[in-house]
């Protein structure tokens, strides 16, 4: 299995429009994150876990000229808003693009891309089967994926787990019966968005807590935003095993 860090940052990005705090000034490539999204291959299966705003640039710097599925973890905009950038790759699979979602969220992208969907369709747009999916187990291609249920503040956001690999982020609780499911994996992504306390996310404190609670031999955070602070800086702070991600970043399983 092969896991891109297409995106590790949070809904605005980093750097931030406008800011000129030491993060966003930083000349760091690891310090420069697109919207929080993963590529993911397994089994020669090509995944994509959230199309945000970057979702065309993300594709072109990783190089992905095939996509098999998305899979949507909720319906905010920084995890939803570059679904119409899947074009390319009916035109190239010559092929509807499969989009697995809890119905709350597929409802909510067939409101915001209702020319998707709409009867008379224009020529060119995307090609979306929306595929419905719950807390149950579900199969793309004989691959087997698990929903993670977590919560964001009061939304209801899925995690995926892939054989040893599970992908949490925008979450602030996980729950027993979630970490359940989550018990003996291998590598985590997790997210963490800052130091101080966020009403929806853990900031780093938590997000650490967590990941030893989820004792995965190796964990990554990602969904960071500038004031959690520089790569370098906060990497050398970390205990062993845990490490921030960074964009295009590659981890590979056995």
């Amino acid at each position: 299995m092969k896991i891109t860090l297409l995106g590790s940052g949070t809904s605005q990005g980093v750097p931030v429009i406008g800011c000129d705090c030491q993060v966003c000034s930083s000349l760091d490539f690891r310090d420069k994150r697109f919207r929080a999204s993963i590529h993911i291959e397994v089994d020669g299966l090509s995944l994509v876990v959230d199309t945000g705003p970057d979702f065309r640039m993300q594709m072109l710097r990783a190089g992905i000229k095939k996509l098999d599925a998305v899979l949507m973890t909720h319906e905010h905009k920084d995890h939803t808003a570059g679904l119409d950038d899947i074009r390319p790759f009916n035109f190239l699979q010559k092929k509807d693009m499969p989009v697995f979602g809890r119905p709350k969220v597929l409802d909510q992208i067939k409101r915001e891309f209702s020319y998707i969907f709409s009867e008379n369709r224009y020529p060119g747009i995307p090609q979306v089967a929306a595929i419905e999916i719950d807390d149950s187990k579900f199969t793309v291609d004989k691959v087997h994926i698990t929903p993670i249920p977590v919560m964001h503040y009061k939304l209801p956001v899925l995690g995926f787990r892939i054989k040893d690999f599970t992908y949490i982020t925008d979450a602030n609780y996980i729950s027993e019966e979630s970490l359940a499911l989550v018990a003996g994996t291998d590598t985590l992504i997790l997210n963490a968005l800052q130091k101080e306390p966020h009403i929806s996310h853990f900031n780093l404190a938590e997000a650490v807590a967590m990941a030893q609670k989820i004792g995965a031999r190796k964990t990554y955070f990602t969904h960071i935003s500038h004031r959690l602070g520089l790569h370098s800086k906060v990497e050398s702070e970390l205990p062993e095993g845990i490490s921030l991600g960074y964009d295009n970043q590659v981890i590979t399983l056995p």
